[in-house]
């Protein structure tokens, strides 16, 4: 009887605050963004959550855009590598800090079958952006980089549009 009790006690406040709107709803933050390099043009926006980790950043949750004209058709998903670069995962995340991405950067596929991650490559001496780009054939294992592959300075920036 104690459970049936309790059982309806918790449906009656789920319920109470879903009907009265007690209950608040998770939101997002949309961003625009940008990055360009020699022979490289990329924007878009992206979706994150609203509140970012204990280092000010942001998980990206979605992706949209243009890269070089080609349409951006997903993002990577967190802890894998963009094909082509292995065994380099991408975390998806973003900040309005001055160093904006980290060094695991974020990993995108685009309509021309090709893939890019940007990031923020803080082992080199002098720390700055740069786009890893691979396009088939797709041969794994980032030393295997082809004639058709880069890895490029960019210039990185984005900002919160929609809070």
């Amino acid at each position: 009887m104690k459970n049936l009790a309790l059982l309806s006690a918790i449906v009656l406040t789920i319920t109470s605050g879903l009907v009265f709107g007690t209950m608040e709803a998770a939101s997002a933050l949309t961003w625009k963004w940008n990055y360009s390099g020699t022979g490289i043009e990329a924007i878009g926006n992206f979706t994150t959550n609203n509140t970012p980790n204990d280092l000010g950043f942001y998980q990206i949750l979605e992706i949209t855009g243009t890269r070089n004209g080609e349409t951006i058709t997903g993002l990577q998903p967190v802890e894998t590598p963009i094909p082509g670069n292995e065994p380099f995962d991408v975390d998806n995340l973003i900040s309005l800090n001055t160093q904006q991405l980290t060094r695991d950067g974020f990993g995108y596929s685009t309509s021309g079958g090709n893939y890019s991650s940007p990031l923020f490559a803080n082992f080199l001496p002098t720390p700055s952006y740069l786009e890893v780009f691979s396009a088939p054939p797709l041969t794994p294992g980032s030393e295997n980089f082809g004639i058709e592959d880069s890895e490029l300075p960019i210039s990185f920036s984005a900002t919160i549009i929609t809070p």
